[in-house]
């Protein structure tokens, strides 16, 4: 047959199947690229926001004595050469950056101190990269001196800047070191860091900063502070008679990271520990890194993001072939009369089938290359859906148009009935669409029972479960909608009207290739009311996330006290509405080693800045607000600037942008005798550079600006915005589905409402007919499809955490508004009716002759 001359003809039919396939061919291809693009970045931005300690690679090892120790700087390279040999190549393109190494003693008291102070002694390999001496001189070789009748080894170290006046040290002071292996140090130096943000510091944190701690038990803070000595103070430096640990730090560049190599990073890691254990010549090597932890946060949200990716995007790939379907069925249609006439004269069933496939070619092949090309403009690496996308959409519309035409022309001239009702479905079927609904509740009831399996990675459960719960709602609408239709049938025989009763008839006897649009539509309201059920969640839990991480819609924080003349100078600034000032701080509990958190703040005034937002504060005028793990006792002594008893009055899970979980408690700062306020609560539109500006010493945040962090998240944005994409796409499908259903049907019906005419239909009572046959399927698959979508949060459960998208609130708010049901639900109703007026405006404009043959007449 001649296919361009059938192509020319049905050139409207045919474009529209083109544009329904470059569409699909574009979402399917391009969506998953850019969902996987924003892992990527998400995994590259979630390395480097770790602290190099935790992201880095650092062989370490302890020196016991003189056989392990090292002297020089070439030992610490060979030995660096050998870690990066045996690193995995999986890990190799992540540890091409060049390392550092140290030589640090832990926990070297100052001789006579009793353990309240340790000065350790630190070597840097690149110190004279990374600090600048800002007093004194470098560190030179070391000399020795005696020392209680014995020879001990001097060594000439440099101190960080900050540490003198908080340590009680001098330049040129000697200090004495050890309590039975003595050395000593000669303080030659002062130091400060050339780049202070640098993420090597975190490995050295102890070098850069005087580290307080608390013994277990005690009440007195004890310092620490590390050292910096010369390449020659290596030659004096031993294990032996004190802890010397040597680290190889191999850092990793998070821009040479891939999400889809996320497991196979974390293998490698376990290689590279195994690999390094085995180089063991005296003490053991071991690899420190939190980089499997890190990593195994990622794959957690990531299993989430693609989750709901999968169901977000497998339901919009099905509603898109549903609809190819649908325009294929309607190229069919239209092929049906040239087709069978071919069949009658000869043609075989194999020419017939390949005519309507190689039409239906025309359009769905250019369509599908052109949406496979465009995909490429999304950028993002390519993931074999991106090539198996398109094709899976051409083999099902080639498909389906190759088997609908055979199955339609098997016998030549074959004729049908479409006016009678269809036949009653087997034992069988009804008992396997049972079972299948039996199932799908089964299945969401276990998910929500048992939750994600612990194997890790995509559980089938969680995929498996709304596909089967769609199915089931697709079999109970199919299978139930006749019975309240027939109910209607004949309440409306009882009238005098027949429009209704024609309508409703013609709707409850619909053949069997009408309700492929129930198949379509149902899912596509389901999947975007879903979708925009879950964002809108996001949306509110994300809003709630950023009030509990500040407090307040402006929070001033200071590790010092803020002064007063600060504090009045941040009332009298420009858009300031509200200050309240509280303190926070550490709190004894009692008279022993119990410590809490605590905040003094005018509660009443908290709770009016609070006022309207999703956080607040039980109210307060005296005693005190605990936490969980203070309950129960009553009166709480505390010692803060004085010794004061306060009454529990509540117990509370949390303290906005301060305390979540531990011990803690809220009291009214008029507990305090001089209230030390170094935390301002602020309410009002005011520059946050202006606020830092006036207390140089604290930190300035907003609710706002806490916000957009959460937002801008990589993975958050995506899979917000995919959401937002695919809730838009599947409601276009949608209507373009009615409209198709609508086309497909119009010869039929035009034919029925022509017979009517010929009886004294008027043009009215043919719109209502249409409007009444059609209109009861697509409502009804409506509020099904909504049904469905807006209880898919709550059937899935705890199987889908999105708690890493919404500042780690857990996301449990799926309670939508009416207007997006009520808008979905109007604008297919509303597509229906006009779809419906259309048609009798298009067949009025028909004479009888066009559409009834000669003996067709009443």
């Amino acid at each position: 047959m001649r296919t361009w001359l059938l192509a020319r003809v049905h050139l409207g039919t045919v474009a529209v199947l083109f544009v329904l396939t470059l569409s699909a061919c574009v979402l399917v291809a391009g969506l998953p690229r850019a969902a996987q693009s924003s892992y990527d970045e998400a995994l590259r931005r979630a390395l480097t926001a770790a602290p190099a300690v935790q992201a880095d690679l650092t062989v370490a090892t302890q020196s016991s004595g003189r056989p392990e120790d090292l002297r020089e700087r070439a030992q610490f390279d060979s030995r660096e050469r050998l870690w990066r040999e045996i690193v995995p190549a999986g890990l190799r393109p992540l540890t091409t950056g060049a390392g550092h190494m140290s030589a640090k003693t832990e926990l070297t008291p100052v001789t006579g101190t009793s353990g309240s102070m340790y000065v350790n002694l630190g070597w840097l390999s690149d110190a004279d990269r990374r600090v600048d001496w800002v007093q004194g001189r470098a560190p030179g070789a070391p000399t020795t001196t005696r020392y209680e009748g014995g020879t001990i080894p001097v060594f000439e170290v440099g101190i960080v800047e900050e540490a003198l006046p908080e340590m009680g040290l001098r330049l040129g002071q000697t200090i004495t070191l050890g309590e039975n292996d003595y050395a000593a140090v000669k303080i030659v130096g002062a130091f400060r860091a050339k780049d202070p943000g640098d993420r090597s510091w975190s490995h050295d944190a102890d070098v850069l900063h005087v580290i307080e701690q608390q013994p277990p038990g005690g009440k007195d803070h004890v310092k620490h502070i590390t050292t910096l000595m010369s390449d020659a103070g290596l030659t004096a430096l031993s294990g032996e008679g004190r802890n010397l640990t040597y680290r190889w730090v191999l850092p990793l560049d998070a821009r040479a990271a891939d999400a889809m190599d996320v497991p196979g990073l974390r293998a490698a890691v376990v290689e590279f520990e195994r690999v390094v254990g085995l180089q063991t010549t005296g003490s053991p090597y071991r690899v420190e890194t939190a980089l499997p932890k890190l990593l195994g946060d990622f794959l957690a949200a990531l299993s989430t993001a693609q989750t709901v990716m999968y169901l977000v995007l497998g339901g919009l790939l099905a509603v898109a072939l549903g609809v190819i379907v649908l325009a294929v069925q309607l190229l069919a249609d239209k092929l049906e009369h040239p087709l069978g006439l071919a069949r009658a004269r000869g043609g075989s069933l194999r020419q017939v089938a390949g005519t309507a496939a190689a039409l239906a070619g025309l359009a769905v092949v250019p369509g599908a290359l052109a949406g496979y090309a465009l995909s490429y403009l999304v950028p993002g690496p390519v993931l074999p859906i991106v090539h198996a996308g398109p094709v899976v959409v051409v083999v099902v519309a080639l498909a389906y148009a190759g088997a609908r035409t055979a199955l339609t022309h098997r016998a030549p001239l074959h004729e049908r009935r479409d006016d009678v009702a269809t036949a009653r479905p087997s034992a069988r079927r009804v008992t396997l669409e049972v079972l299948v609904v039996v199932l799908a509740l089964a299945g969401a009831y276990l998910l929500r029972a048992r939750g994600l399996s612990a194997a890790g990675g995509q559980d089938p459960f969680l995929l498996v479960v709304p596909v089967a719960l769609t199915i089931a709602a697709a079999l109970i609408t199919l299978r139930c909608y006749p019975y309240p239709l027939r109910l209607l049938v004949r309440l409306a025989a009882r009238g005098r009207a027949a429009v209704p009763f024609l309508g409703l008839t013609r709707a409850s006897r619909a053949r069997s290739g009408s309700l492929l649009p129930v198949l379509i539509l149902l899912p596509a309201l389901g999947v975007s009311v879903f979708a925009a059920v879950v964002s809108d969640g996001i949306a509110t839990t994300q809003r709630t996330a950023s009030w509990q991480q500040v407090g307040a819609p402006v929070r001033v924080t200071s590790e010092s006290e803020i002064p007063a003349e600060a504090i009045e100078r941040v009332r009298r600034l420009a858009g300031v509405e509200r200050v309240v000032p509280a303190q926070t701080g550490r709190v004894q509990v009692g008279y022993g080693a119990e410590r809490a958190d605590a905040i003094a703040v005018d509660v009443t005034q908290w709770r009016d800045l609070l006022d309207g937002a999703p956080v607040g504060l039980p109210p307060l005028s005296d005693g005190a607000l605990v936490s969980p793990e203070l309950r129960g006792r009553g009166t709480i002594e505390i010692g803060w600037q004085s010794r004061v008893k306060l009454a529990t009055r509540g117990v509370i899970e949390s303290v906005p942008g301060f305390y979540t979980h531990g011990k803690f408690m809220v009291v009214p700062i008029g507990v305090q005798v001089r209230p030390a306020v170094n935390t301002l609560l602020i309410q009002g539109d005011v520059a946050l550079p202006e606020l830092a500006r006036l207390v140089p010493s604290a930190v300035v945040t907003s609710q706002e600006s806490a916000l957009r962090a959460i937002q801008d998240d990589p993975l958050t944005a995506t899979v917000r915005w995919t959401l937002v994409i695919v809730t838009v796409a599947l409601a276009a499908y949608a209507l373009i589905a009615v409209v198709l259903s609508l086309v497909i049907g119009a010869a039929d019906r035009a034919r029925a409402v022509s017979f009517l005419r010929t009886l004294g239909l008027s043009e009215r009572q043919a719109q209502r007919l249409t409007v009444l046959e059609i209109l009861p399927m697509i409502l009804l698959t409506a509020l099904v499809g909504l049904g469905l979508g807006l209880g898919l949060p709550a059937a899935l459960g705890p199987g889908v955490d999105l708690s890493s998208y919404a500042g780690d609130l857990p996301v449990g708010d799926y309670s939508p508004g009416l207007l997006l049901p009520g808008a979905l639900a109007a604008g297919l109703a509303g597509v229906a009716v006009l779809g419906a007026y259309a048609h009798t405006a298009i067949s009025r404009r028909r004479s009888l002759g066009a559409v009834l043959r000669v003996g067709e007449l009443p």
